[in-house]
C-alpha cells in the first residue's frame, strides 16, 4: 500500500516551518528532525528535515538551499467548520511576513500557500439555485480571508 507524503523544500527554514505549522493545527506534531553530518554541503549539525504531521498525514520539511521555491501552482486546501478557525488559521499563517491573498488563498512567511475554506461555503458555490450560488462566488471573490457570514448574507441577497 502507498503513503503519499508531501516533501516540502526548504532553502534553511524547515524547522521553522514545521513548528509553525504544528502549533497551527490541534493534535498536529513533530516526528523526526534530521541533522546534516559531515562532509555535506551543509553545516554539520545543522537542521536536514523535519518530520511532522497533521490530522495523521505526514509530512517531510527539507532544508535543501535556495535551488527550488514554492509556488501558488501547489497549494494545501484547509476545510474548516467556523469563522474561528478561519480567523485562527489566517492570523497564524500570515503572522510575520505571511501575505494575504484573494478569495481564501495567503502565503505564509515561507511562500507556502494555502487555501483557508470553510465547509458551508463549498455548501452554498454548489447550491442548485444559480442565482443564489453566484452572488455567493461573487462576494467570495471580492475577499481576502473569507468571511461566511458575509457571503451567506450575498447568497440570500441581504
Amino acid at each position: 500500500m502507498y503513503k503519499i507524503c508531501p516533501f516540502m523544500w526548504f532553502d534553511d527554514k524547515a524547522e521553522e516551518a514545521a513548528n509553525l505549522y504544528v502549533s497551527l493545527f490541534e493534535g498536529a506534531k513533530i516526528v523526526t528532525v534530521n541533522y546534516w553530518g559531515t562532509g555535506t554541503p551543509y553545516e554539520e549539525g545543522s537542521v536536514m528535515s523535519v518530520g511532522f504531521e497533521i490530522d495523521g498525514q505526514p509530512y517531510q520539511a527539507f532544508n535543501g538551499g535556495p535551488a527550488f521555491g514554492f509556488t501558488e501552482s501547489l497549494s494545501f486546501f484547509v476545510n474548516v467548520d467556523t469563522q474561528e478557525e478561519v480567523d485562527a488559521l489566517w492570523e497564524g499563517l500570515t503572522a510575520n511576513g505571511g501575505e494575504p491573498g484573494q478569495s481564501g488563498w495567503l502565503k505564509d512567511p515561507f511562500g507556502v500557500s494555502w487555501q483557508i475554506i470553510p465547509t458551508a461555503i463549498g455548501d452554498l458555490l454548489v447550491d442548485p439555485d444559480v442565482e443564489r450560488s453566484g452572488r455567493a462566488m461573487h462576494a467570495m471573490l471580492d475577499m481576502g480571508k473569507i468571511d461566511i457570514a458575509a457571503i451567506r448574507a450575498a447568497a440570500d441577497g441581504t
